[in-house]
Parts: structure tokens; C-alpha cells; sequence
């Protein structure tokens, strides 16, 4: 079996040893079929998606199959099994994706091994399906990540270069986290959580950019990290595979992202909002619907832009973007058609819905640095409106108490905070687990009105009785939160 074998350097990513041989951990020459483990991940959902479309046929299965990535597969037909079991393989697929919510007692990495199939992570086969021989641009970093791809694809799509891309949130002017394209650049969201169990390497190990924007870099995933160097470590190792010829975007406030740029070798061009930076901001104004900046270029105005996102944040995102775009040859005025038509990314600061007057914000924040910027950012857009910030710690980190004494400065402009207690808190160790509780008497004691809630049931039942006409009401998790969006909006 001739084979492609995964484009990370040897020694960047360790094999566990297990039952699995990994010889086998290569994609064949020919694949006509594929099985995906764990394919109801939204990036494992999409290659599903890509493979399909590349005209390969692909079956998946999961522990939790449920909308909407359950819908979107079945929806094209793909064949999606509740549970794993080893009667999923049993057709001897050409190979098998394994994501990296899977565990080696599997029932299915069990039959991998028996049937001695080849299997692969998710990064190597993006890298052999989607990327192929096309330039990589590649957005990393702590905070930004997703919002920052989805804008490059949306640049480079304006531009007509129809870039491949494969992010972790859907497009709004896509309706999609995925496109084939037919053009020389693939848009990547570098992450830099772990692959898979027989791969504990961070998963943007596998790429190596043409460009890359690094918009920050902080401790976070502290249930595979020890510490903030662990973290740059890694984040390190990944600039590194930045070629001589490649471009790095870096963020300009942040210590630990000068610290990273020491020794490489790449171009790098600073942004951000420092005047002396190759690229920062200028003139920043509200003209509602709009966030509007000007852009400046190694000391002279490159052009003036407006977009829907709001926040200092979102400026930002956008500002490494317009870097990225102007490399590649794109003028400001298509960058400027660009970002007044970017339609954002599902879960990052989406409107909902509005009912009698009260609107609610769904968004992604969970990290303490996200949920600060985001409030702060609603607050400043929305200056006459009350503000009820409503927040489900439930990331592996943030159910942690390591960031107890941080949270509390992160509400700051809200005028009523709701805390859920974490929803799977058993997951935690008992003495390492974050408490709601003290985050609520915290936030009191800074004269803050907050409340604590056992279940999302009675913050639906509170936010709906005490919001009013102009109110907003904007709530943070990474994840489902009990469909609670909807359900407000429902009981106001």
C-alpha cells in the first residue's frame, strides 16, 4: 500500500503506544471510501462534507448525534450511526478519520486495529483532501481565531481568489465552515489543542503556513496544559515552521506573543494599536449599524473601513485580516466592500432575536479575557441600554477554579450578571473546580448585581420577569446552554 504520510516533521507529535500499529497511521494512495469516528465535531463535520464533495464516500458515527451537524450530514447524505461500534468498520473502509474526542478502548479504534486499517487525525487528512499543494494561511492564537479566518476567507472570496477554507464556526455569507474552492490559498483556524489520543501534538503542528496571524497568545485548555509555558512552547514550535519566505501577522500587545517572535526567521509585520506599528488602527467611531477605523500602513493611511462586529476586539480581527489581504495584492476597496458586507460567524456576538423590545446575543466567550472584551464591547455600542450578562462556565478551564480570581473583573459595565452553575463539573477534580458562588458574591462585593442559578431553567424564569423594552440580555458559553436563546425568547 503505497501511502502519504502526515506532512508534520518527525518527532513534532508523539504515538502513544497502543494497540494500534502506527504504520498504519498514513492515507493511502487511493481512498474511495472513508469512516469518520467522532464526526459530529464541527471541523469533523465539515471534512466529511469536503470528502464527500472530493467524491469519496463516507459514513461517521458518535456517541452524541444530534442537531445541527447531524441535520447538515444527513442532509447530504451521509450515513451517520448513534454509538460506536466495530460493525460501523466492518465494510473495510479504504481509511479512517479518528477526532480527537476519542478514547484508545474505542470499540472502533479497537476494530482499526483488527482489521488493520488505516486511520488517520483530522489535521492530516485536511491536509491531504483540502489543503493539497496551495498556499496555507494559518490564524492562531488564543482569542480570534474563528472570526479572523472566517474574514480572510470572506476577503479572499471578494477578491475572486476562492480560497478553500475549513473554520471552526459557520460563515454567515457562506452558511458553511467549509469550501473546496477552486483557487491557490487555503484559510485554516490553527488550534492548538491536542490531534488525537495516538497524536498529543497541537493540531496547527501539521500545517505549515505561507502566512500566519497570531492574535494573542494566553494559558488556557488547562486540562492539557501545565502552565502559560507550556502553552508558548507549543505556540513557539509552530512559528517555527514558518518558512523564510513566509509572513507572520502579530498582535503588538501582547508580551508573551514578543516574547514568541524572538529567532524566527519569517517577515513580520506588527499590528495593532500602537502608532509605531507596521499596522494600527486610527479614528475609531460608532456610525450605527457600523464600527468604523481608519488603517494605517508603516505610518500612511491605507484606507478607511466599517463593519457590523463591534468591539475593540473585533477591530483588531479585522485589522490583522486587512494585513493579510493587503500581502496577497488585494486593494483597499475591495477589502473595504469586504468588511462592510462581512456577515459574521454564528455564535460570535449573533443576534438572536429580539421580542417586545429586549434583544438577545448569543456568543462563544468563556475565557476570561473574551467574556471582558465582549461585555465591554456590547456596553459601549449599546451605552443606553441595560445590559444582563448571562455566562455558563463549561470549557475544561473554565470550570477550573484557575481563573476564580479573575473572572470577577470581567463584568465590569454590566448591570445584571447571572452565573449557571458549570454543568459538568464532575468532570473536575473536587479540589481543582470553579465556583459559581464565590463568582457571585465576588461580583457583589464590587457592588455588582448578580445571581446564581443552579439550572438555566430559573435564569430564563428571572431574566424574562425583570427585562424590559430596550434591554439586552447577552449570553456566553461555548455551548449549547440548554437551547436557552431560544427559550427566552420564547417566555418574554
Amino acid at each position: 500500500m503505497t501511502s502519504v504520510k502526515s506532512s508534520a516533521d518527525p518527532g513534532e507529535y508523539h504515538l502513544e503506544k497502543f494497540a494500534l500499529d502506527p504504520a498504519l497511521n498514513a492515507i493511502p494512495e487511493r481512498v474511495a471510501s472513508v469512516h469518520m469516528t467522532a464526526v459530529c465535531g464541527t471541523a469533523m463535520g465539515a471534512l466529511a462534507a469536503v470528502l464527500q464533495e472530493k467524491g469519496i464516500a463516507v459514513s461517521g458515527s458518535d456517541a452524541g448525534v444530534y442537531p445541527p451537524m447531524s441535520t447538515f450530514l444527513t442532509g447530504r447524505g451521509i450515513t451517520i450511526t448513534e454509538g460506536f461500534s466495530a460493525e460501523n468498520l466492518a465494510y473495510h473502509p479504504d481509511l479512517v478519520v479518528v477526532g480527537n474526542a476519542v478514547r484508545k478502548d474505542n470499540p472502533e479504534v479497537r476494530a482499526i486495529a483488527e482489521k488493520r486499517l488505516a486511520y488517520c487525525s483530522m489535521p492530516q487528512a485536511v491536509n491531504r483532501f483540502l489543503v493539497e499543494d496551495r498556499q496555507v494561511v494559518v490564524i492562531a492564537g488564543t482569542h480570534g481565531k474563528t472570526t479572523t479566518s472566517a474574514m480572510v476567507a470572506w476577503l479572499l472570496s471578494c477578491a475572486g481568489y476562492d480560497p478553500a477554507f475549513l473554520i471552526g464556526g459557520i460563515l454567515g455569507n457562506f452558511n458553511a465552515n467549509y469550501h473546496v474552492g477552486g483557487g491557490g490559498y487555503a484559510v485554516l483556524e490553527g488550534d492548538e489543542y491536542d490531534t488525537a489520543f495516538f497524536d498529543k501534538g497541537a493540531k496547527f503542528l501539521h500545517y505549515k503556513p505561507d502566512i500566519a496571524v497570531l492574535t494573542g497568545v494566553e494559558f488556557d485548555h488547562a486540562d492539557i496544559f501545565t502552565d502559560l509555558g507550556h502553552v508558548k512552547s507549543v505556540f513557539d514550535t509552530f512559528l517555527l515552521r514558518i518558512g523564510k519566505s513566509g509572513r507572520l501577522i502579530a498582535y503588538d500587545d501582547d508580551r508573551n506573543v514578543k516574547d514568541l517572535l524572538a529567532g524566527k526567521a519569517c517577515k513580520i509585520e506588527i499590528y495593532g494599536e500602537k502608532s509605531d506599528s507596521y499596522w494600527h488602527t486610527e479614528k475609531n467611531w460608532i456610525q450605527f449599524p457600523f464600527s468604523c477605523f481608519d488603517v494605517m500602513q508603516n505610518g500612511r493611511l491605507f484606507g478607511s473601513f466599517k463593519m457590523k462586529l463591534i468591539g475593540s476586539h473585533n477591530r483588531m480581527n479585522a485589522l490583522s485580516a486587512v494585513a493579510v489581504a493587503a500581502g496577497l495584492g488585494i486593494s483597499a476597496d475591495v477589502i473595504a466592500e469586504g468588511l462592510e458586507t462581512f456577515a459574521g460567524v454564528k455564535r460570535r456576538q449573533e443576534i438572536r432575536g429580539v421580542k417586545n423590545g429586549v434583544m438577545v446575543i448569543d456568543d462563544f466567550a468563556h475565557h476570561p479575557t473574551a467574556v471582558k472584551k465582549t461585555v465591554e464591547a456590547v456596553k459601549a455600542f449599546y451605552p443606553a441600554s441595560r445590559l444582563f450578562a448571562v455566562f455558563e462556565p463549561r470549557t475544561n478551564t473554565s470550570m477550573r477554579s484557575v481563573f476564580q480570581k479573575v473572572y470577577p473583573e470581567c463584568f465590569t459595565g454590566a448591570d445584571t450578571v447571572c452565573i449557571r452553575k458549570p454543568p459538568l463539573l464532575g468532570k473536575i477534580p473536587e479540589g481543582q473546580r470553579f465556583s459559581s458562588q464565590q463568582l457571585v458574591s465576588d461580583l457583589k462585593d464590587k457592588n455588582i448585581d448578580a445571581h446564581y442559578f443552579s439550572d438555566t431553567d430559573h435564569i430564563i424564569a428571572f431574566t424574562a420577569t425583570r427585562a424590559r423594552e430596550g434591554d439586552i440580555v447577552l449570553i456566553m458559553s461555548n455551548g449549547g446552554f440548554d437551547n436557552i436563546h431560544e427559550r427566552l425568547l420564547e417566555a418574554l
